[in-house]
């Protein structure tokens, strides 16, 4: 694919001479920045509206057992859909990598558009029987296709777009949109518990998040076709695993980075919407209001944390990541059970979030930096997509196992020795101010 603007590169948006050339190159970042994160925001937004309905949804497609084990079958296929982020890594890596940035993000959003309109239009067991979980798995496999290209596309893209010295600032609007398309999903529900009663959301209610984020869908296809160009694909064997072989130590990097973040992420996020609900008993309309608050002061801090990496480096956000979540992980996730307040779980909660930021803020750029041009889609894609898919998708299938078996005490143990791994990874990784392949000298 031919770049559209001849003055893009593999590395960003080359910067013009003049003060008036810098203003004009700033601004087309920026709008490159939104526009890539519009589409960031529906991907994200597609694929937590599952999360955040499905303890409504869940007896319409698993009518037996009591409500541990309903939540248990659509978490799982909530997991399985994450075990298609390895393909769709590797297929959305190779198309970006070899045809373009651009390309790769304006097909994952249209699966996602087809995913999230067949889940709103599916029939339940009651009218189809066991077509009908089987039929949610379908779509909830092409979520997971779309969204495990869509992260390593898209942590690309803006990593490229970015100038030189306000990298981790412009790339944490990746987790912005990520976090915005989460707080936008329960934005949602809120509204319908709201306005309609239980029994009305169990019965057609939930539905409406899906046919909304299909519609966002094709919103969002049509502004990524607007985007500019960063990387035509010069290499002839560019987005090949074979070219990214040479790069082993970046690869276990960006995996053990992503097993401990990934889990971290999931289990403070999607998962403590049930936890809360399952396990410390507060009401599904509370606990709505809690995550609500907590996302959005967790969605303002991202910037903040990404311009501190900026000034102390990547490898320093991570390594008070890695340090703090092995440390907080036990003690959090117990109080939280046991929470009796709701301002004492705001509190808890941010804790858990203000720790999360070092990593969620950089987590894309980071990874960006330890691959070269012709695989940094694919190299950035796939090993995350292998790791979240085998840590961050299971994390709450693995907690409600867990409690479902009587030992929902070794969810926190679990995290904490999942999140020491990343913090072995974040000590082996240099520090890409020197050694990287956006800002340093291609050493990594």
């Amino acid at each position: 694919m031919q770049s559209n603007v001849g003055s893009l590169s593999g590395s960003g948006i080359a910067p013009g001479s003049a003060a008036v050339d810098h203003a004009l190159d700033r601004a087309r970042r920026i709008r490159a920045i939104v526009g890539a994160s519009s589409g960031n925001l529906v991907e994200w937004y597609d694929f937590y509206a599952y999360a955040f309905t499905s303890i409504y949804f869940a007896s319409a497609f698993f009518p037996s057992g009591d409500q541990t084990s309903q939540l248990l079958a659509t978490t799982g296929i909530f997991a399985v859909g994450f075990f298609m982020r390895p393909l769709g890594g590797w297929l959305f890596g190779w198309l970006a990598d070899k045809h373009g940035r651009k390309t790769s993000m304006v097909a994952s959003v249209l699966l996602m558009c087809g995913g999230s309109l067949m889940i709103a239009l599916l029939p339940t067991y009651a009218t189809i029987g066991t077509a009908a979980p089987a039929l949610l798995l379908v779509a909830r496999l092409a979520q997971g296709l779309s969204v495990g290209g869509e992260y390593g596309t898209a942590a690309t893209y803006m990593s490229e777009v970015a100038g030189k010295g306000n990298r981790g600032f412009y790339s944490s609007f990746q987790y912005v949109t990520l976090i915005g398309g989460q707080l936008l999903a329960l934005l949602v529900l809120i509204v319908l518990q709201a306005t309609l009663s239980v029994e009305q959301i169990k019965e057609w209610g939930w539905r409406i998040p899906f046919l909304l984020g299909a519609v966002a869908a094709v919103v969002a296809m049509y502004l990524r076709r607007s985007l500019e160009e960063t990387h035509s694909g010069g290499h002839k064997e560019a987005g090949s695993l074979k070219l990214l072989l040479p790069h082993k130590k970046a690869v276990l990097i960006t995996f053990g980075l992503t097993m401990g973040g990934s889990l971290y992420f999931y289990t403070f996020t999607t998962y403590m919407q049930k936890y809360l609900v399952n396990t410390a008993k507060m009401s599904a309309t509370t606990v709505s209001t809690v995550m609500t608050v907590c996302l959005v002061v967790f969605m303002c801090l991202q910037p903040l944390f990404g311009a501190l990496s900026d000034r102390i480096g990547r490898r320093n956000n991570l390594l008070f990541f890695g340090s703090l979540a092995v440390l907080g992980a036990v003690p959090l996730l117990t109080m939280l059970g046991s929470v009796g307040s709701t301002p004492m779980a705001v509190v808890l909660i941010m804790t858990s979030l203000l720790i999360a930021c070092f990593y969620t803020s950089i987590s894309g750029v980071v990874k960006a930096e330890l691959f070269p041009p012709d695989v940094r889609a694919l190299g950035v894609g796939l090993p995350y997509a292998i790791a979240n898919a085998m840590f961050g998708g299971t994390a709450e299938y693995v907690a409600l196992s867990m409690k479902a078996g009587g030992n929902e005490q070794l969810f926190p143990w679990y995290v904490t020795a999942v999140v020491a791994v990343a913090l072995v990874a974040c000590w082996l990784m240099p520090d890409t101010r020197k050694h990287g392949y956006l800002d340093g000298d291609g050493r990594v």
